[in-house]
């Protein structure tokens, strides 16, 4: 199913230029023509190189250039072996380059701009416009305006430059003196050279200076580097996460000044630090700072995937989920809106970015839900809330599902397992609401005929592949985080170009050019031992036999695909696949590239899948650049609360204002992660909330999985909640609608997501954890695991710990949807709605209320002792009863009644 064949007349569906624009404008983005935006692509490239170059060979590797003997001096292939701390200090450099060539500095629109340009306004008008001090103060503000202003997101200024330099500064000394960062490491950044002893040319123009012979040329760098990440973290992230990092790097510098004997706030107290001390943690450390755990997540396993979700969209197939979940749901009641819940829920395997989600596929979604009969506030509503859950529904997630991975010592295929069951619950839950909205309006499906789910699967089948070959990598063949998504990367590229060279034209050529090198490669090895370039460079030696040969090259079938189709569309140039649908972007630039040159080259199928290879790497890196500034800059607070010894004491602070109730500490968990992450990446949100409250939120039982997962949906759920709710603000510039009621909107429609963390972390066997048997011999953290089959096949332990809590929850949100939209099989009154909601509550959560009862009674000195598991099912129990009783009622009224807006009876 193409867009056209859904797509109504007169749907404002918006266009893909519209919808770059509008994620552009929410991140402050330039839009960059010429040398710059050459420059933006060429870095991004070399960015993605670097990273697959991590990818495939860890941290040394071979840059493959050609070996040329030149007489005076040969060339040859370059081997480069990094240190941890170098490949992190790459990686921050790529992303600092990059920010400071797509983000400005300022638009002009700032208070200090304003000010300067009133105080020149105001000389003019008293003294005159030829008056000196006039003159003087109107070259300084032009001069300002020069260096560091871009007002329309156009041009790179000096300043920017400036930046640039200073970061490549930084990653060379990182590269070339690594021996002198150990020394640092080892006695202080006072034992390093100064800048006059690292380049001495500039010893007759600095030597003389103190201040230059004072500071080392590391505690130089250190400082301009921590500046320059927090002024990229102001200009991508925005500047209150800036001040939120600054603030705690003043805080280990002068927290010492708090008196241990102030009641409460002394438990801030910590030990003095110099300046020296505080910018070596922060810049030279793999453990803590700008390059510790965070980026090292980032080098490790979030760069790699967020590229294999944009050659996964560059390749077409975002399109092709999106037609997939209308051929599924568009002819359902409410279509268009189910439509997009599971389109979202597709993206969200490509995109970690709810925003980015949520315009490229609310462009196509809303008008369609708008046409259909739902409100634009409802419909931008809808799409922000499904793309919001992009970041917690498996197999990919977003950044900070990474990130748990590290901090919890957990196999990512794990954490796949244990969020399955919530990111299933709450696209469920937004499936209800939009049903029940579908009811109550009397909207039914799309109005145009639609391809039939088989035709559709049939036509772009192949796109599936790469998620259930990282299914199998992940959770089959227990590879690694990074492993999997390489091969599952190359085996992507070679099946998009397997199908670009595929046609009954080409199929036989295809075939036989990719068996042939297949055989090759074969007959290689059981000759010499030895690949077919080695043998023809002169290596070789003894054959191996059929068995291990083939051992060794099956695994590279990968590659020989490729060869073959690269081979096939050289010979035959004109090749056009029948079901290949790569992303408008790719043929843009390709179309772009051939105007440039004077060529015809969007037509050429073999320069298409260059092109998408190049652009699936520049956008991979565009997209990459904010979430690795957001991990170097939040892995500073972590930095800090580990180094000066806060985490004990702030988990002291926690546990006496919480009073030993664990409700009271959820609920402040869940508001900081809610006004935490409003504007800002979960991403942060996670990493600062997790230095804070995940130790507080163990030492009161809940598993630690639990307690990671429950910090990531309340920082999910920032992006929906107003005043802020980005996601939601995207989605209105889409449908013109008004940002705070869609915001509004999407937080009611996502109220599952506030409830289903309450319900996990009180009721581990929602997400799978059981307590280990000899619990109490282990430390907290230590003290629960993923199930297997034979704890489901325990059923004395399965039934009530895990397939009754799971059952309850589903149901949960099914009393949740009639509670919000007021509606089931009929219009539902507000007593009933009321009674909806504790059904709701005691289905999901019961012990969230039990737990509530128990503090009140506690304050008034009562105390109770009952069994837990008891009291869980008897009040699940209540729940189901008077779920039961309302559905039946408003079933009968139904019956008896008609509803909707055409005045027909309807059914649910």
């Amino acid at each position: 199913m193409s867009t056209n064949d859904t797509q109504p007349d007169d749907a404002e569906e918006i266009s893909r230029e519209e919808a770059d624009e509008i994620i552009d404008e929410i991140e402050r983005r330039r839009s960059l023509q010429g040398l710059a935006a050459l420059a933006v692509a060429v870095i991004g490239i070399c960015f993605s190189l670097f990273q697959l170059a991590l990818a495939a060979r860890s941290f040394t590797f071979t840059i493959p250039l050609p070996t040329v003997d030149l007489g005076l001096f040969a060339v040859r292939p370059i081997q480069i072996s990094l240190q941890l701390l170098q490949a992190n200090a790459v990686h921050v450099g790529f992303a600092l380059v990059l920010t400071f060539l797509m983000f400005p500095a300022t638009m002009g629109d700032g208070p200090f701009s304003r000010r300067l340009a009133g105080a020149v306004d105001a000389a003019v008008n008293r003294l005159g416009g030829s008056n000196p001090l006039s003159r003087a103060l109107d070259g300084v503000l032009r001069a300002v305006r020069w260096a560091f202003v871009d007002p329309d997101r156009s041009r790179v200024t000096p300043f920017d430059v400036a930046c640039m330099i200073v970061s490549l500064l930084a990653v060379v000394y990182f590269l070339t003196e690594f021996r002198e960062i150990r020394d640092i490491r080892a006695f202080g950044l006072e034992s390093g050279r100064p800048i006059t002893g690292v380049y001495s040319v500039l010893e007759p123009l600095l030597g003389g200076v103190p201040f230059v012979s004072e500071y080392s040329y590391a505690m130089l760098l250190g400082v301009l580097g921590v500046l320059l990440v927090l002024e990229a973290t102001r200009r991508t992230l925005g500047l209150p996460l800036m001040i939120i990092v600054a603030s705690f790097i003043v805080y280990a510098r002068w927290g010492y000044l708090i008196s241990g004997n102030t009641p409460f706030v002394g438990l801030l107290a910590i030990p003095q630090f110099t300046w020296p001390d505080i910018i070596q943690n922060l810049w030279y450390n793999t453990e803590n700072g700008v390059f510790g755990i965070p980026v090292t997540v980032s080098v490790s396993f979030i760069y790699i995937f967020i590229l294999f979700g944009s050659f996964l969209e560059m390749s077409g197939a975002g399109q092709w989920f999106i037609d997939l979940a209308y051929a599924a749901t568009g002819h359902r009641k409410g279509g268009p809106a189910k439509s997009s819940i599971l389109a979202s829920g597709f993206m969200g395997t490509i995109s970690g970015s709810s925003i980015a989600n949520t315009v490229t596929t609310g462009a196509f979604t809303i008008p369609l839900m708008k046409k259909s009969g739902y409100s634009p506030e409802f419909s931008g509503a809808v799409e922000s809330s499904a793309s919001s859950g992009g970041q917690i529904l498996p197999p990919v997630m977003g950044a900070a599902a990474f990130l748990m991975v590290q901090y919890t010592a957990t196999p990512f295929r794990e954490i796949i397992i244990l969020a399955t069951i919530p990111a299933v619950v709450f696209f469920f839950g937004v499936w209800v609401m939009v049903h029940l909205k579908a009811v109550q309006q009397g909207i039914g499906g799309v109005d145009a005929d639609t391809v039939s789910l088989g035709t559709h699967l049939k036509r772009g089948w192949f796109y599936l592949v790469p998620i259930v070959l990282l299914l199998y990598y992940l959770i089959g063949a227990r590879l690694s985080v990074s492993r999997s998504a390489w091969f599952t990367l190359v085996a992507l590229v070679a099946l998009i170009a397997f199908i670009a060279a595929y046609s009954e034209q080409t199929r036989a050529f295809l075939l036989a050019s990719t068996a042939a090198i297949f055989g090759v490669e074969l007959a290689s090895y059981i000759v010499a031992g030895v690949p077919i370039t080695g043998l023809l460079a002169g290596a070789g030696g003894a054959g191996v036999p059929l068995g291990d040969a083939l051992a060794v090259i099956g695994p590279r079938i990968g590659w020989y695909a490729m060869l073959g189709s690269v081979a096939t569309m050289i010979v035959h140039a004109d090749v056009q696949s029948a079901v290949l649908d790569l992303n408008p972007t790719v043929q843009t630039a390709a179309e772009s590239a051939g105007e440039r040159t004077g060529r015809d080259l969007g037509d050429n199928q073999l320069f298409r899948v260059g092109t998408f290879v190049v652009k699936s790497m520049e956008e991979g890196a565009r997209t990459a650049v904010p979430v690795v500034i957001a991990v170097a800059a939040a892995g500073i607070i972590p930095g800090v609360i580990s180094v000066s010894g806060l985490g004990p004491n702030l988990t002291s602070l926690l546990l006496e204002l919480s009073g030993g109730s664990i409700v009271v500490m959820l609920l402040v968990t869940a508001v900081a992660s809610i006004i935490l992450g409003m504007g800002m990446p979960t991403t942060v949100t996670y990493i600062i909330l997790i230095s804070m409250l995940a130790t507080p939120l163990v030492e009161f039982g809940i598993p630690l999985l639990a307690a990671h997962l429950y910090i990531l949906y309340f920082g999910v759920m920032a992006d929906i909640t107003p005043p802020v709710a980005v996601a939601a603000y995207a989605a209105s510039g889409v449908a013109k609608s008004d940002p705070f009621e869609t915001g509004v909107k999407a937080f009611s429609l996502s109220l599952n997501k506030a409830i289903v963390p309450f319900a996990f972390v009180l009721a581990p066997g929602i997400v799978l954890l059981r307590e280990k048997a000899n619990a109490d011999e282990l430390p907290l953290r230590e003290q629960y695991r993923v199930v297997n089959f034979a704890d489901l096949a325990e059923l004395s332990y399965s039934v009530p710990e895990i397939l009754i809590p799971v059952v309850g929850v589903f149901l949960g949100v099914v009393a949740l949807g009639a509670t919000v939209i007021g509606t089931l099989y009929a219009d539902v009154p507000k007593p009933e709605r009321a009674v909806f909601a504790l059904s709701s509550l005691l289905l999901m959560a019961p012990r969230l209320l039990s737990e509530s009862v128990f503090d009140v009674l506690g304050l008034a000195g009562v105390s109770v002792s009952v069994n837990a598991l008891l009291l869980d099912l008897t009040l699940r129990g209540v729940g189901l009863v008077l779920f039961v009783a309302l559905t039946v009622r408003n079933r009968r009224k139904a019956s008896v009644e008609p509803a909707g807006p055409s005045g027909d009876p309807t059914t649910a």
